[in-house]
């Protein structure tokens, strides 16, 4: 029998962050992982290691001029990869490729057989652009994995589920006008929050109109208010009927995180992996692959993201 659950833990995939200080800092991975061991989830998920992922996998959703000066200013470690979110670091090109590798082998293991889901932590990247850098995220994992899972799988019907704070402006922008990108994100409105996207409107274009869900929440919306979006969201991707489920579970929606408003428990964590789980069983044969996504409160990230591996393995 495959293990039900594989959790990627790795120096090198922990070398993914903008150096101590910064929001998004290289020790969030190990927050986490101590308070999962704590809790003896070590004893019930598989460990894998993080893999490094190529030029021609990241070309399947970025454009090659992007590709290759993130490469030079990973060099120098000099600038911006944005309009000043992003800073550049020495080897960001190589910690950026580690994201995607390791989202990349998960999405291989689960589609072979090898796993039924999986975890990667720090994963989820969802503000990229297929021409650029956004909110911290150098490339974006989840677009690889859509553009992967259809290009090397044949798998075209994908749900995409985003609990971050943060609108996933990224996914949802790349794959608008796609009838096969189900896409679900429930989100701090954007009046209030960084993008500044994600209205209720908008709701896929042309062939995709209607697949679509924003469900924008207020701030200081609790674990009450996500679960009566939930269901607005649970019946979107049930209706979908996708073949592989990608759940971005940004933790940076719980109460306390230093840089959003929402005020979730990590019970509304809990509650989605287990609902998504379920979805995946109907629809998916199971396929479901987890990304830590955003989180700013080390002891906040380290509770949702244990709260998800928990309900998943």
């Amino acid at each position: 029998m495959p293990a039900s659950l594989c959790v990627y833990i790795g120096e090198a995939l922990a070398r993914y962050g903008f150096g101590e200080g910064h929001p998004f800092g290289p020790d969030r991975m190990d927050a986490f992982w101590r308070r999962a061991v704590a809790q003896g989830l070590d004893a019930r998920v598989r460990l894998c290691e993080p893999v490094m992922a190529t030029v021609d996998d990241l070309l399947r959703f970025h454009t090659a001029d992007y590709v290759e000066r993130v490469r030079r200013q990973s060099l120098t470690g000099v600038g911006y990869l944005d309009q000043g979110d992003t800073p550049a670091f020495t080897g960001v090109f190589e910690a950026a490729c580690t994201v995607v590798g390791t989202v990349l082998d998960a999405v291989q293991r689960i589609v072979a057989g090898d796993t039924a889901r999986a975890f990667v932590p720090i994963a989820g990247l969802h503000h990229a652009r297929r021409d650029g850098a956004a909110g911290f995220c150098v490339f974006n994992d989840c677009g690889v994995a859509i553009e992967t899972l259809r290009a090397v799988h044949g798998i075209r019907r994908v749900a995409y589920v985003d609990i971050d704070a943060h609108h996933g402006d990224g996914v949802f922008y790349a794959f608008e006008d796609d009838p096969d990108l189900i896409f679900a994100d429930l989100h701090e409105d954007g009046r209030f929050l960084y993008p500044g996207t994600g209205a209720a409107a908008e709701t896929g274009r042309g062939p995709a109109a209607g697949t679509k869900l924003n469900l924008p929440l207020p701030p200081d919306a609790g674990d009450d208010a996500f679960l009566a979006a939930w269901e607005r969201a649970e019946a979107h991707i049930e209706a979908g009927k996708p073949e592989f489920i990608l759940f971005q579970c940004g933790a940076d929606s719980l109460v306390g995180d230093p840089i959003t408003h929402l005020r979730y428990t990590e019970a509304a964590h809990r509650h989605a992996a287990e609902r998504l789980r379920a979805l995946a069983d109907r629809h998916c044969d199971g396929r479901l692959l987890a990304l830590g996504g955003g989180g700013y409160n080390r002891d906040n990230l380290a509770r949702a993201w244990t709260a998800v591996v928990a309900a998943l393995a």
